[in-house]
């Protein structure tokens, strides 16, 4: 199929062998044997290489039992009180990493969807923080977590990778969470899976912790729960808090992200303050730190 799509390749994803795009689909072959078809007629293409005996086998196929994953949340979760977490600031060079859990209770969502919260990304950093307060103000139970970069760096010098750093700021959150509501139900813990569930109990495990009873993970939680959706607005707010810090600290306004412009204040700022400077304000560890030499 790959030489038959030869003048048509495009980029390929992680997973897969080729990918093409033709007038009428775009064909994307997997290592596994599978080949997925998408476009205004992909049935065009189909035509090219299936035969009803081959389609018929698919569908079969395509019947069988999925197992069911323990780590996905019930639909009836996000209607029912249930503690969410998230975390802002892991993909920035500048900032601090902060992750937040929120406790919610089932009569306070309508009022909370109501109110706009939302996942942050999708809204403006003025409204996230003017969300933050108003989420404070409803006394809901939650626990915030800022790991400052002067430790965040030091975790990363003693072999801990972003994923077990992120793993241990929300199990310390979640934990907070559930000491303050005591005896309220709630009926799971949802995270906004940023690894799999499998990786997270290692990495917890290692610090001798273990993960709380009925937990489960999700990508995109924030769209669907409104505790996580809450929490990632809590987060994202005490990052921005943050920064605006670290900003008059350091005497520049830093910038969010990790992008070139990233790089070119990097050099400014190790220009004028020393490379010893970006261990109070970055995550040193990131490539831009190399990149940053090409301006000096």
């Amino acid at each position: 199929m790959k030489k038959s799509y030869e003048t048509q390749l495009i980029g390929t994803p992680q997973g897969a062998v080729f990918r093409a795009k033709t007038d009428h689909a775009v064909i994307t072959a997997y290592r596994s044997g599978k080949v997925l078809f998408q476009g205004n007629s992909p049935e065009t293409e189909i035509a090219k290489w299936g035969t009803t005996k081959q389609s018929n086998h698919t569908a079969k196929q395509s019947t069988k039992k999925v197992k069911a994953n323990p780590f996905n949340p019930p639909s009836t979760l996000f209607t029912n009180s249930h503690i969410g977490s998230d975390e802002s600031g892991t993909g920035d060079y500048f900032g601090p990493v902060t992750v937040a859990a929120v406790y919610v209770q089932d009569h306070q969502i309508e009022l909370l969807k109501e109110l706009g919260i939302q996942d942050s990304k999708k809204i403006t950093d003025e409204r996230v923080r003017a969300l933050s307060k108003d989420i404070i103000q409803l006394e809901l139970p939650y626990s915030l977590l800022i790991l400052h970069n002067k430790k965040y760096n030091t975790l990363q010098q003693q072999g801990w990778s972003q994923g077990k750093i992120k793993a241990m700021l929300h199990h310390h959150a979640i934990d907070h969470v559930v000491n303050k509501i005591a005896d309220a139900p709630y009926h799971g813990i949802l995270i906004d899976q940023f690894c799999q569930p499998h990786v997270y109990k290692r990495y917890i495990a290692s610090e001798q912790a273990t993960m709380a009873k009925g937990t489960y993970f999700m990508t995109k939680a924030e769209h669907y729960s409104i505790a996580v959706a809450a929490g990632s607005i809590l987060a994202r707010a005490s990052f921005l808090n943050e920064m605006d810090k670290l900003s008059e600290k350091i005497g520049y306004p830093l910038l969010k992200g990790a992008s070139n412009k990233v790089d070119q204040l990097i050099a400014t700022i190790i220009k004028a303050q020393g490379i010893d400077s970006l261990d109070h304000c970055a995550k040193t560890h990131f490539i831009n730190t190399k990149k940053a030499q090409a301006y000096l």
